[in-house]
């Protein structure tokens, strides 16, 4: 098999504002749900993290100083909407406006492309206190506003959008579960906020064609793939319901137009309006594909929706190998495979980018004794890395129209409900310092963009502070 990446597939790295900026109180920022969230009694430490996060928002230009000597060729950040729209509504904050303006400059003299994404989860918390966020059709509307906005001030330079990113989580983790922001456990607001989100996506994707010419637009969704836990046709039926719920639900909608049988064939439907379904199937230039690992559902008839019990995690105190990660995920590489064959099938090929992929490590600084650079040994994120990309390489030879992928992440982040405890990036942050140190992973992954032959040795083992 060719190794080779052709020279117009994209290799970038990926990262979010809530994650990465910090500065959650300057110059106007309204607070998001996820303010909210780690100041509730109890998460002090996330509070604490999540205050400075990787201080980008003062450090911006270092961090696209590391992209370009990476050699990324795209950088998928998101926008903060609290910073754009305090309240989420009414006249746009100007300094909002002019640190993503700076940031997609800065990019574009890297010869990096902005690839941003206007929600990643962080609605501003006067819409959720107001209405319920994405509960309530109203939203749409707003976000339809906001996506006009900031493809009016960046659509002259910004060609490659990403309106949502993974409406599934958003909704199960925030709305069902509450593991996550905004923290509601709620089974009614489950559906109506994954299909008020898509149609937001729908309304966006006509919002920046109208403001930016050229635009090529698309979304990022979630897929993992879930199979039997046993070999019994009940746990079969759950992992189809499981399916269904988690990956079908946004997949079907927009690349079919319609939801999977299993999800409307219930009491609880989500809520569709004349015309949502065509708003939501706008034919868009990318679908984007967020893969990490796969599930198991075992079947359990009192489970909301799905009537399963599903994992795919392993306990925290296993240790990790190359088979596991820090996130206590197994590493399946074919579940990749799975899905690309999936939507060259079912799906019509549509262009693929991978906007997330990576894996987090239990990542140290070391210090070399010979030369005094400091350097990250994360051999286990290139051998991740490596096959992830090798399942890609093979998918495009068996007809995958894939246009590119995005290592999840840049820089460690700040990792949601797990604080800055899981390191995912290419390059490590001391929250304590802030200091920037490419890892072995970071330099290997520039090699292989500089190469693009997939098993192109590494430029060094070393790796020096940025």
């Amino acid at each position: 098999m060719d190794d080779r990446f052709s020279e117009d597939f994209i290799f970038g790295a990926s990262s979010s504002a809530f994650q990465i900026e910090g500065a959650l109180d300057r110059d106007g920022r309204g607070p998001s749900v996820w303010d909210d969230f780690v100041s509730r009694p109890g998460r002090e430490r996330l509070r604490s993290d999540a205050a400075t996060a990787c201080d980008h928002y003062a450090r911006w230009a270092d961090d696209v100083a590391i992209a370009g000597e990476l050699g990324l060729d795209a950088y998928r950040f998101s926008v903060s909407w609290p910073r754009i729209q305090p309240d989420g509504s009414g006249e746009p904050n100007r300094a909002g406006i002019d640190f993503y303006s700076r940031l997609v400059d800065a990019l574009l003299e890297r010869g990096v492309r902005p690839f941003p994404t206007l929600f990643h989860w962080d609605l501003p918390s006067a819409l959720q206190r107001g209405s319920g966020g994405f509960r309530a059709r109203d939203t749409v509307a707003r976000f339809g506003d906001y996506a006009g906005i900031v493809a009016r001030a960046l659509g002259d330079r910004v060609k490659d959008w990403i309106t949502i990113n993974e409406p599934f989580e958003y909704a199960c983790f925030g709305h069902l579960f509450g593991t996550h922001a905004p923290g509601v456990k709620n089974p009614l607001a489950y559906l109506p906020v994954v299909h008020h989100q898509l149609l937001a996506h729908g309304r966006a994707v006509s919002a920046i064609r109208s403001e930016a010419a050229g635009a090529r637009v698309g979304i990022a969704l979630s897929w993992t793939p879930v199979h039997p836990a046993r070999d019994t046709e009940a746990d079969a039926r759950a992992a189809a319901r499981t399916n269904a719920f988690m990956n079908g639900v946004s997949f079907d909608p927009i690349l079919l137009g319609r939801y999977p049988d299993l999800v409307t064939g219930g009491l609880l439907k989500p809520p569709v309006r004349d015309g949502d379904m065509e708003a939501i199937s706008t034919p868009i230039d990318f679908v984007g594909l967020n893969y990490y690992s796969r599930e198991r559902a075992r079947n359990a008839p009192l489970v909301p929706f799905i009537r399963a019990d599903v994992t795919g995690k392993e306990p925290r105190e296993l240790p990790e190998t190359d088979d596991r990660t820090a996130m206590g995920w197994e590493v399946y590489h074919d579940g990749l495979a799975e899905i690309l064959a999936e939507l060259r099938g079912r799906y019509g090929n549509p262009p693929v980018v991978v906007t997330e992929f990576g894996s987090a490590w239990s990542d140290e600084v070391e210090t070399d004794a010979a030369t005094g650079r400091a350097g990250v040994r994360d051999a286990r994120r290139v051998r991740y890395l490596r096959g992830q990309l090798a399942v890609m390489r093979s998918a495009i030879g068996a007809g995958s129209d894939l246009r590119g992928a995005f290592v999840w992440s840049l820089t460690d982040n700040f990792e949601w409900a797990e604080g800055n405890a899981k390191r995912f990036g290419l390059v490590h942050v001391d929250y304590g310092t802030q200091a920037r140190t490419v890892k072995d992973s970071g330099r290997w992954y520039s090699a292989l963009i500089a190469s693009r032959v997939l098993d192109a040795p590494s430029s060094g083992q070393g790796s020096e502070e940025a």
